[in-house]
């Protein structure tokens, strides 16, 4: 936990943004695999974690937005309990050390909730993304299933991803924490991936790495010899001389604040001379957009300013043609960058996504395009000191795409797709860190990971 005063005054911001009405933090419970008792992994709520700082399941809490009154509802473990679990610290001290002083048991909720609204008080809560919460607002509620999503409050949303988008020194600190987790995921990929491993071996080894510092996984580890797909999780596949390993993982801080990291490598010690040229190019791309963020630039803005570095260096191997603007602007890079340059980074991997990307990445002035490509920029909006976001562009060479461009004659003014045919093979390429927004730019997250061609190589030696 942070300090209590972190969290009071997190919870006096809300309420004053919001202004009325009582603000509804329905917690993550326990979900189940396969029989009731055996549990996925459990992780708390975001936004709960962040204006309530206790990470335990079957907890809620409200606030009332108008005077600040603050109540957490849980129960204390029972004699039952403890045999499974031992002593744990009672619910009412941990609601003290965030700075709550009304505990009181889940029979109430729904007490207190049907008394709120028989007086006419209006309810907000979050758009919800889990089955189980979802059912809970809808009975706590009395809300009709199909509106549940619906008539989850946009003001409430407003007021939580102000809040939350502007990262405090000490969440920095933690989010560099969880990076620092990551790079080390990441040099024991490119210490152990080589010929004659399986995929599935060297993330099992990526992810014991995160559970001996005691935390977990940020998402599910990408480790790949087919880069060329974005999210391809790791298989049974085993990884072949010549083949490059891509691998895009997190792991969370002790307080859960994520890193995400990418790197991409040779299976042997050394790239060859294809690998060099495609990686070279998105590394480049990576250096300029990396060195163009700042507060108020638009963060789309550094995106197609990447999306021109990919162009220009895909011409240089004759891959593109025509003029590079042109090309970008005609949306012809997307045939090997269909995706986003990046995203905001805290507490979610994808920060607040949950909330809704019209809301985190962007604004009433600044709508998300639906354009292939452009719409999978999930930040779009000008950037502000203390945002925490990754950049990570890449190549992706994915035959599918390619045959169907090419049988479609799409951007033949751009595309030699001659030229491509002699990377149906090759895979992809992804680059990507972390930065925070400072007042003069931006500072990259954690400790050294090797990127340089010559520094992977050296480190694969």
């Amino acid at each position: 936990m942070f300090e209590l005063n972190t969290y009071v005054e997190r919870r006096r911001m809300l309420a004053e943004q919001v202004g009325e009405g009582i603000l509804f933090f329905p917690g993550n419970i326990q979900s189940s695999m396969s029989y009731k008792d055996n549990h996925y992994p459990f992780r708390q709520d975001s936004s709960f974690l962040y204006f309530f700082g206790i990470d335990l399941p079957g907890l809620d809490a409200t606030i009332d937005a108008a005077t600040g009154e603050t109540i957490l509802y849980g129960e204390e473990p029972t004699e039952d309990d403890l045999v499974w679990t031992g002593p744990v610290t009672p619910l009412t001290e941990m609601a003290e050390r965030v700075g709550i002083k009304k505990v009181r048991p889940c029979v109430q909720l729904h007490r207190d909730l049907a008394g709120l609204k028989q007086k006419h008080n209006r309810i907000h809560w979050l758009p919800p993304y889990r089955p189980e919460t979802f059912l809970k607002i809808q009975e706590l509620l009395q809300v009709e299933a199909n509106v549940v999503t619906l008539l989850s409050s946009e003001a409430f949303i407003k007021a939580v991803v102000r809040l939350r988008s502007t990262k405090s020194e000490e969440e920095v600190r933690e989010i560099e924490s969880g990076v620092d987790f990551t790079v080390d995921m990441l040099l024991l990929a490119m210490k152990n991936g080589a010929a004659g491993i399986r995929e599935c071996e060297l993330a099992s080894a990526m992810h014991s790495s995160v559970i001996a510092k005691n935390s977990q996984l940020a998402f599910p580890t990408i480790l790949t010899v087919h880069g060329e797909i974005l999210h391809n999780h790791y298989s049974n596949a085993t990884v072949k001389p010549g083949q490059l390993i891509l691998s895009d993982c997190g792991a969370e801080s002790l307080m859960h604040y994520a890193g995400d990291m990418t790197r991409t490598f040779p299976a042997d010690k050394t790239f060859n001379n294809q690998q060099k040229e495609i990686y070279q190019i998105v590394l480049n791309s990576f250096r300029h957009a990396s060195g163009l963020l700042s507060p108020g630039i638009l963060f789309r803005d550094v995106h197609l300013a990447a999306c021109e570095q990919l162009v220009t260096g895909l011409k240089e191997l004759g891959i593109f043609k025509g003029d590079t603007k042109d090309a970008v602007a005609a949306g012809a890079h997307t045939l090997l960058f269909p995706c986003g340059l990046g995203h905001m980074l805290g507490l979610d991997t994808h920060d607040m996504e949950n909330l809704g990307e019209k809301y985190v990445g962007y604004t009433e002035e600044l709508v998300q395009s639906k354009e292939f490509g452009l719409k999978s920029l999930r930040l779009g909006r000008a950037l502000e000191e203390g945002f925490v976001l990754t950049v990570e562009p890449g190549l992706y060479f994915n035959p599918f795409l390619m045959d169907l461009w090419e049988s479609q004659k799409k951007h033949v003014d751009f595309i030699n797709y001659g030229a491509l045919k002699k990377y149906r093979d090759f895979g992809g390429v992804r680059v990507e860190e972390d930065f925070y927004i400072t007042a003069q730019g931006a500072r990259k997250l954690g400790k050294h990971l090797p990127m340089e061609i010559s520094e992977i190589e050296e480190y694969r030696r």
